[in-house]
């Protein structure tokens, strides 16, 4: 964990976002510290995925200022934005694996898009990845023959592959029943503490939100309104905070009593 005096490592300030008429930032204005995790939260349609979007350059800003480690990115073209995209990686909400390939192909992928490997190094570092997320020895299976969880740990192995030193995370515990969610943030926090990367992690259940994250900071009315420490954000009494997180807490206590009993590996 950074101290409060070192340079943030990502700094959104001022930024405005919009898609025809609907505005998504007014004023994005966020600092993130280097080695924490910062979760994001915020109703559906706040525009947290569009964030983590930004950040990456999926998406441009209207205006405003996005910085990675004292880079400012708004102004980077596609190729300049290439070694930044080595050095922060997503996970998209849906795990967003290629069906038509292994698993240890899609864990490759982003190694064989960045660094030049032998095929024995490419071998030895997917082994190693889908070990470290609890799945050795499934290279030669398919995507489509996992359950959920799997999936989703897939997806994480090809997200630490080319070992990063950002991981977004979009929604990574949708639906997955509570005893794979449990796993999924299990694995967010050894990850964190192994790799020592500063994770973003957006998501809708505030048990894993709170289990998870350094800080939290909270996206309403098209700008970041809070950003507290897990427990000051817990007890905030901020008319805001406290209804959503009462809201999302009733919502996550329903869907774990809808499925209580984890059955997927």
């Amino acid at each position: 964990m950074s101290t409060e005096n070192e340079q943030p490592l990502i700094e959104f300030s001022q930024v405005r976002k919009a898609f025809g008429s609907k505005s998504i930032f007014d004023d994005l204005t966020l600092s993130v510290r280097r080695g924490e995790t910062m979760t994001i939260l915020g109703g559906s349609g706040s525009g947290k995925s569009v964030m983590l979007k930004l950040l990456i350059g999926l998406l441009r800003t209207d205006s405003g200022s996005i910085r990675f480690d004292g880079q400012e990115l708004c102004a980077l073209s596609e190729t300049q934005l290439l070694p930044v995209r080595r050095r922060i990686s997503m996970l998209f909400q849906g795990g967003a694996l290629f069906d038509s390939i292994s698993v240890g192909e899609n864990v490759a992928y982003p190694l064989r898009e960045h660094f030049k490997l032998s095929d024995s190094e490419l071998r030895s570092r997917v082994q190693q990845k889908l070990a470290q997320v609890g799945l050795p020895g499934i290279e030669e299976m398919r995507p489509s023959e996992l359950s959920g969880g799997m999936r989703k740990r897939v997806a994480i192995a090809r997200a630490i592959a080319a070992d990063p030193e950002v991981l977004l995370y979009d929604e990574p515990t949708t639906g997955l029943d509570p005893i794979n969610t449990r796993r999924i943030n299990e694995l967010i926090l050894s990850i964190q503490h192994d790799l020592k990367v500063t994770s973003l992690v957006v998501t809708h259940d505030m048990a894993s939100a709170f289990m998870v994250a350094d800080r939290m900071a909270m996206l309403s009315d098209r700008r970041i309104i809070a950003t507290l420490p897990r427990e000051e954000f817990r007890r905030s009494s901020d008319p805001a905070i406290h209804s959503f997180v009462h809201a999302m807490s009733q919502d996550s206590a329903l869907r774990a009593s809808e499925h209580p009993e984890g059955v997927s590996p």
